[in-house]
């Protein structure tokens, strides 16, 4: 998600009340049994997909952003109010609002369909009551952007003609340079949260910071013909006039030239003159004021369960050990049987066997990987997405800070595309190894699957079709990954390696967030656990633990999510025996929208009692 820009969906989740469901993949957590089967109220029903509608509207007046990527439009003026008190005042007024109507609603006369949507909001509700709260706002808010998410990035992808924006007709230029008005004070309202954690003492680390004021540089260092912010200029739809283009082109370039860049250069000063200097040296949000309970709070939020750091850190260690007892055995197939594995993970970084030395060689694989995938996809799904999906490198200004892949949602009717972005910054730290296990990922069957799926089903409340958690989009997508195998696409050992480095990859990653923000440990001794550990580059070393510093928490989901669904599916296939259609199992993981992991293991629980005829 992103990905797919899952910074704005991911604050929607937590099932604290159910979370207990979760089970015997973690110790110590007891399996909560399904709610009794009850007679569904078509009045009730109703009542509650109403509460939904009306929320929905509160939702979209108090959002100028995410209503886009579902086909709206964005409006300029609410666009002007983010990261003020009185927009948080807003939504916190509508977040009560909804919870109180829900309180009215009995759940138990509800359709199962129903139950299921009546956890999922009233978790998300509750979990955004807790973010906005005063206190919890005071050690967020005033850390508005990092260098992996925030609007002075997202901004130019949305404004950029091939975006999420309609660029359809003149009226669609006139609205859209209004939110080019309007983001030089998007900036300007950054800037004074930035400026009230430094009053504080809440502040981004040194290293978030340098890194943002890059991304600004490599933004202004463009040459204005190549900005995204002047894209829509380059060729116009026929619907607009020749004669009204001159000024159209007059009042854009005004807008991006006189106000937009300079707001840019004005916020890149602040960041440079006044905020780095105030910025922390410690990369742990723990060595922050209140660091502590909000990385609490954010484990919670991005596994959906009452983990702590030791046990999702001691989880992460066995994992590691696990999948490197599995790389030893596929580096002697790979023709390397002496040696160490440590020695052969520097192997791996250095042989050109591993690397790609130009560009087509990732487009090409990843092309060949989406059609052996296609060919596949019927025997494991029996719904596919009406939307196509895209393959593209990253824009050059965006590939030095990403990872090496990402996903960006298409439109819900499907006529925009989904993308899938990959990585050729730095060729020779990128690898040949793995772009299958990389595409099931972040195209088909993962990502694209399953934010396509869910937003396509018009049968969904939107905060089902659109909203989602971290541990259920990223598990589902690293499971996806495990796929490969029955498709047939490990018996290749390079392919094979590269899918248990891509797995090591979300195993270290429990070890290093948790070391990073629990434990005290530096960037560098983060970055060499992950060289010590796997095959990675130093360049995706680097990258990946930047970005566990800049993104407390969300790098814990990929795991603990795939691990439940994993084992969910081992749970049917035992209760289910021949019964167990692989297809009919995807169904009902991805029929529901993405899940808090107690939500859908108690669907899945449902499932396998009515399979089994209880």
């Amino acid at each position: 998600m992103g990905v797919i820009d899952l910074n704005m969906v991911f604050r929607r989740s937590l099932l604290a009340a159910a979370a207990l469901a979760l089970a015997p993949a973690f110790p110590g957590l007891a399996a909560a049994a399904p709610p009794p089967a009850q007679a569904p109220s078509a009045s009730e029903d109703e009542r509650l997909m109403a509460l939904f509608q009306d929320d929905q509207r509160r939702e979209d007046a108090l959002d100028p952003i995410s209503q886009v990527y579902r086909g709206g439009d964005a409006n300029p003026r609410v666009l002007r109010l983010l990261y003020t008190d009185e927009l948080t005042r807003a939504r916190r007024s509508a977040v009560a609002q909804s919870l109180a109507a829900l309180a009215g609603i009995d759940r138990r006369r509800l359709s199962a369909e129903r139950q299921i949507s009546y956890d999922v909001f009233r978790a998300a509700k509750r979990e955004e009551a807790m973010w906005l709260r005063a206190d919890m706002q005071a050690l967020t808010a005033v850390r508005p952007f990092t260098h992996f998410g925030g609007l002075q990035v997202e901004f130019p992808a949305l404004i950029a003609k091939g975006g999420p924006l309609n660029y359809a007709d003149e009226a669609d230029y006139r609205e859209n340079l209004e939110l080019l008005h309007a983001f030089p004070q998007v900036l300007d309202n950054a800037t004074r949260q930035f400026r009230l954690g430094m009053d504080t003492g809440v502040v981004e680390t040194k290293l978030t910071t340098r890194n943002m004021i890059g991304q600004i540089d490599a933004l202004l260092a463009q040459p204005l013909n190549e900005s995204p912010f002047l894209s829509p200029l380059a060729e116009f739809p026929a619907s607009v006039p020749e004669e009204r283009r001159a000024a159209l082109r007059e009042d854009w370039r005004a807008a991006v030239t006189g106000e937009v860049l300079p707001a840019y250069r004005r916020f890149r000063t602040f960041l440079s003159a006044e905020y780095l200097p105030a910025a922390r040296e410690a990369a742990g949000i723990s060595a922050m004021k209140g660091g502590p309970t909000v990385y609490r709070r954010l484990i919670e939020e991005h596994t959906t369960l009452p983990l702590t750091a030791d046990a999702v850190h001691r989880l992460g260690l066995s994992e590691v050990a696990r999948i490197q007892r599995e790389m030893d055995a596929v580096r002697k197939q790979l023709g390397y049987p002496q040696g160490t594995l440590r020695g052969f993970f520097d192997t791996m970084r250095s042989d050109p066997r591993f690397h790609p030395t130009k560009a087509e060689e990732l487009s090409d694989g990843f092309a060949a990987t989406a059609r052996a995938v296609d060919a596949q996809v019927p025997r494991f799904f029996s719904t596919v997405p009406k939307t196509r999906l895209l393959i593209e490198p990253y824009p050059a200004y965006r590939e030095k800070y990403e990872a090496g892949g990402s996903y960006n949602q298409g439109s819900p009717d499907a006529t925009r595309p989904g993308t899938f972005f990959y990585n050729t910054y730095d060729l020779p730290s990128r690898f040949l190894t793995g772009i299958v296990t990389l595409y099931l990922h972040e195209g088909a069957p993962g990502h694209h699957f399953q934010i396509s799926l869910a937003q396509e089903n018009t049968a969904l409340p939107d905060f089902q079709r659109f909203g989602g958690n971290n541990a259920y989009v990223e598990g589902w997508a690293l499971y996806a990954e495990t796929l490969g195998y029955e498709m047939g696409f490990y018996k290749d050992p390079m392919q094979h390696w590269g899918t248990l480095d891509d797995e090591m990859l979300r195993a270290m990653r429990l070890v290093v967030d948790t070391g990073i923000h629990a434990k005290g440990w530096s960037r560098e001794a983060a970055i060499d656990y992950m060289l010590a550990n796997s095959g990675m580059g130093r360049s995706d070393a680097t990258a990946e633990v930047e970005r566990y510093i800049a993104w407390p928490g969300q790098a814990l989901g990929y795991k603990i999510g795939a691990l439940t669904i994993q084992r969910l599916r081992r749970k049917a296939e035992a209760a289910l025996g021949p019964k167990f259609d692989v297809r009919a199992f995807h169904e009902q993981v991805l029929g529901s929208g993405a899940l808090p992991l107690p939500v859908l293991e108690a669907k899945i629980d449902r499932w396998i009692a009515a399979g089994r005829g209880q």
